[in-house]
Order: structure tokens, then C-alpha cells, then sequence
């Protein structure tokens, strides 16, 4: 297989660099630590075709694992470190995963005592004579079902996703392609490794050929620490992360300063807020760059430094198509249901009992809502969750887009109502605690009279689900209104 014109089958001598806690190992320690970890993985009874479920804070022990697992030709099956117990067993079940691999021993055993310790592998026989040749994921990248992601779960429980190696290596493909990325990069994921967006940067430095850094990211000062320390260029993190990350730069000139080296801002995970991107830009200098993808299909579009601008154009192959609420083709600016077509899109989803309901070929239904602008540009509005009031059809992740030209990230939580149709209750994020009123004045003149909230809430933050996303359940409950 190659990449811009050169074999990306295999992990090139004289490239990536991996660096944490531990330190920094250039390619001929990366490539022996994967070998003797894949070795290991053999010794232990794992088969290439084997499922396993990966459990697992970011760290380079997480890396080498992850490697190594593809060069032996499993199938992967990340799941979230902080999972309940319960919810491990279910995924563990319905992916009919054989071994789990782990940074810490299980408090219960979902894989019938096939357990393996990512501090266990890559270690023994590390040294000048272990065996240092390419890392040939080539096997990996033809398997049908390379990975099983898991969907958000915010609309029911999560569904597993099975993505084909080729799926994954084109879609990273055409992302590295459009992003520019190259051997000087040096990228910094405040993610984990265990979603899709984060899985995704992992794959994008293998085919770039850069460096990684793996930090602490959720202590964000002492990640943004060692990222500027090591010469940090991309970075990638969800909108909460963002938040913080301007809090920490006003708490610490100098490392603001720093900062200025940094060329790509990624931005995902869920819909970015208007207000951070504005105060973000001002602060720092530079754009946070959106992006559009899901599970099933990878990467969509993404903004990019050239052109910073909503989310940016669709990839190169990929198709994306914007159908209004009565069945035809929106126009330019017009909100509508988005459908992709793409060659990344997933295999299939996997039923209760771990059976693959194929994908079909045709456009693929994200379930978002968005409009595409007369030079091709996405710009995404959230969520096709539309409700009924007063006689109008409002979607309520558009209508916070709307509400957000207050200054402030907004969250509209909509309660049906029997009289209206939908009640909707606005929530402020507000850390300095202005009060309802204060806001409801202020957002009162970006909306239409039949837009305009029935409740105004504030709060200091939103609680966050553990892939970053709202945590709309949470939100109900801590401002007192029924789902």
C-alpha cells in the first residue's frame, strides 16, 4: 500500500518518534519494543482473527500494544479506561472478544482469565540485540473487521461499529493529505486513545512519519507543559478541553506565548461552540479548525490552516449531501439532513449477539443537521433531534448556534409539553454566575419571538460524558426537568 507515492506498510526506520513519561525512543527502539510486545502476545496464545478488547489509559505501553496487536492481525476493540464494570462484560460479549488487554488488573474478568498487561509487553528483550526490522501492518489493513468502535450511546445504548482495515487506512489517508501533516510534525492528542477521534490521531502519526507525545491530558497545565517542550505543532482535543486550555494560557503569559508555534488546533468530538472559537482566536492567535466525522465513516470534512472556516470542504472522494425537511436537495445556506458517501464508512454495526448487520452502499444518514454554502464549506449545526412548537419545526442544537451570538455556550434541553408541543429550557454555561434574567435579555435578540426559551438556566459548567460530549441526561438532572 502506499501513501503520496511510498510504502506506508511498514513503520520506516528513520522516522517517528514516540515520547512520554518514560521518555523518547526514535524508530529503531520503536520498532524493537513492538516486535518483542507482538512476540509476547504470540507466546501468551494470541492468533491473528482474534477479538481483543483494549482497556487502557493513554501511555506509550498503549502505543506499542496498539502495534502490536495490528502486526499480529487482531481485531481491536477499544473501550473507554473509566467503563463501569458492567458495561465492559457487555461489550466484551457482544464483540465476542477472546482476550482483554489492560494497564491494570480487572476487578472482574469478562474474557474467562485471557488477561493481558500492557506493561508486560514490549519490555524484555528490548535492547541492542532484539530484532529491529519493519513493522508490517500490511495483514491489519486487509482485515474486514480491524476495528470495532463503540457509538456515543447518547441516544440509547452504544452500538458496536466495525470498520475494515482499508476503511481506516484510506480515511487516514486522505486526512494526513489534506492536513498537510509531515516528518516535522510534532502532534499532541489531549484525547484518549480509546475513541475514535483519538484512535484516529495514533494512525495519522504512524503515516506521517512525525513525532508523539503522550502526556497526562486530563492534568491539562502539565500536559501543555511538556507539549511546548518538545515543540509541539498539532494538537488535538474536544471543546471542554479547549475551555480549559484558555484558562490555563490567561493563568500563564509565558506558555501562551509558546503556544504561537503551533499550526493546527483540531478541534472535535462535538459541535464547537461559536463563543469559544471567537475567544480562542483572539487569545491565542490562531483558529481552532472543526472538523466532521463519525465512527462509521471516519473523517467527513475538516476546516483546515488554508481555509479555517466552519468545517471546512469534504474530503477528497467523499460525498456529502444536504436534504431539506421535505425530500429535496438543499439549497446553498439551507439547514437540512447531512448524508455522506464515503469510502471509509464502516462494515457494519454488530447485533446484541455480536452478528455483523452489513452497511449498504448507498448515502449513509449521519442523524445531523447542517448546510452546505455555495463554495462547498460544511457547516454543521448538531443533531437531527427536531421538536414542535407553536406550530414550527425547531431543531435544537441549530437553534443554540442561533442563541450562542450571546457570548456564552448554550445547551437547550427541550421538555414536551402538552399546550406548546415542546417547552425549551436554555442553559448558560456562565463561570462568573451573571444571573437568568441578565442572560435572557442578552440572548432575547438573536432568536425569532417563537424561538425564544421558556426558562433560562445557569450553571457554572456542563457535565461531560466520557467521550467529551455533554452529558445531556446529567443536565436534565441538575436543572430539574423530566426527560
Amino acid at each position: 500500500m502506499t501513501f503520496l507515492g511510498v510504502d506506508v506498510t511498514t513503520l520506516e526506520r528513520t522516522k517517528h518518534r514516540l515520547i512520554g513519561s518514560t521518555g523518547t525512543e526514535e524508530s529503531a527502539a520503536l520498532r524493537r519494543r513492538v516486535h518483542t510486545a507482538a512476540a509476547e502476545l504470540v507466546r501468551r496464545g494470541v492468533r491473528a482473527g482474534d477479538r481483543v478488547l483494549v482497556q487502557a489509559d493513554n501511555s506509550t505501553d498503549y502505543v506499542v500494544a496498539l502495534l502490536a496487536l495490528m502486526q499480529v492481525d487482531v481485531s481491536v476493540v477499544p473501550v473507554d479506561p473509566r467503563q463501569a464494570p458492567a458495561d465492559v462484560g457487555a461489550a466484551a460479549r457482544q464483540s465476542r472478544a477472546r482476550w482483554l488487554l489492560t494497564d491494570r488488573r480487572p476487578p472482574s474478568d469478562p474474557v474467562g482469565g485471557r488477561v493481558l498487561v500492557t506493561a508486560e509487553l514490549g519490555r524484555a528483550g528490548a535492547g541492542d540485540g532484539a530484532y529491529d526490522g519493519e513493522v508490517d501492518l500490511s495483514s491489519w489493513f486487509r482485515r474486514r473487521d480491524a476495528v470495532v468502535l463503540w457509538s456515543s450511546g447518547t441516544t440509547g445504548r452504544p452500538k458496536g461499529i466495525v470498520k475494515s482495515g482499508s476503511a481506516v487506512l484510506d480515511n487516514t489517508e486522505r486526512t494526513a493529505l489534506v492536513m498537510g501533516y509531515s516528518a516535522q510534525d510534532v502532534m499532541v492528542p489531549l484525547l484518549p486513545f480509546s475513541h475514535q477521534y483519538g484512535l484516529s490521531v495514533v494512525l495519522l502519526w504512524w503515516q506521517a512519519g512525525c513525532t508523539l507525545v503522550v502526556t497526562p491530558y486530563q492534568r491539562l497545565d502539565l500536559a501543555l507543559s511538556q507539549a511546548v517542550a518538545h515543540g509541539v505543532t498539532c494538537v488535538d482535543a474536544a471543546p471542554p478541553t479547549y475551555h480549559a486550555l484558555l484558562g490555563v494560557a490567561r493563568r500563564r503569559p509565558a506558555l501562551r506565548a509558546q503556544l504561537g508555534a503551533v499550526r493546527v488546533w483540531g478541534v472535535g468530538g462535538a459541535p464547537l461552540p461559536a463563543p469559544l472559537a471567537k475567544t480562542f482566536r483572539a487569545e491565542i492567535g490562531t483558529p481552532l479548525l472543526d472538523g466532521y466525522g463519525l465512527s462509521e465513516l471516519g473523517n467527513v470534512a475538516l476546516a483546515t490552516p488554508e481555509v479555517p472556516v466552519a468545517c471546512g470542504r469534504p474530503l477528497p472522494g467523499v460525498g456529502v449531501r444536504v436534504v431539506a425537511p421535505d425530500g429535496r436537495p438543499a439549497a446553498p445556506g439551507e439547514l437540512g439532513r447531512i448524508e455522506v458517501r464515503s469510502p471509509g464508512r464502516m462494515e457494519g454495526y454488530l447485533t446484541e449477539e455480536g452478528e455483523l448487520v452489513p452497511a449498504d452502499d448507498g448515502w449513509f444518514r449521519t442523524g445531523d443537521v447542517g448546510s452546505l454554502d455555495a463554495g462547498g464549506l460544511l457547516y454543521v449545526s448538531g443533531r437531527d433531534r427536531a421538536v414542535h412548537r407553536l406550530g414550527y419545526t425547531i431543531f435544537p442544537e441549530s437553534l443554540e448556534r442561533k442563541a450562542e451570538e450571546c457570548g456564552r455556550q448554550i445547551k437547550i434541553v427541550p421538555v414536551a409539553d402538552v399546550r406548546r408541543g415542546h417547552a425549551l429550557h436554555f442553559v448558560v454555561a456562565d463561570p462568573d454566575g451573571h444571573s437568568a434574567l441578565t442572560w435572557r435579555r442578552r440572548i432575547a435578540p438573536h432568536l425569532a419571538d417563537f424561538e425564544q426559551p421558556n426558562a433560562v438556566h445557569v450553571v457554572d459548567s456542563f457535565p461531560v460524558s466520557l467521550n467529551g460530549k455533554i452529558d445531556t441526561t446529567a443536565l436534565r438532572q441538575l436543572i430539574g426537568v423530566a426527560s
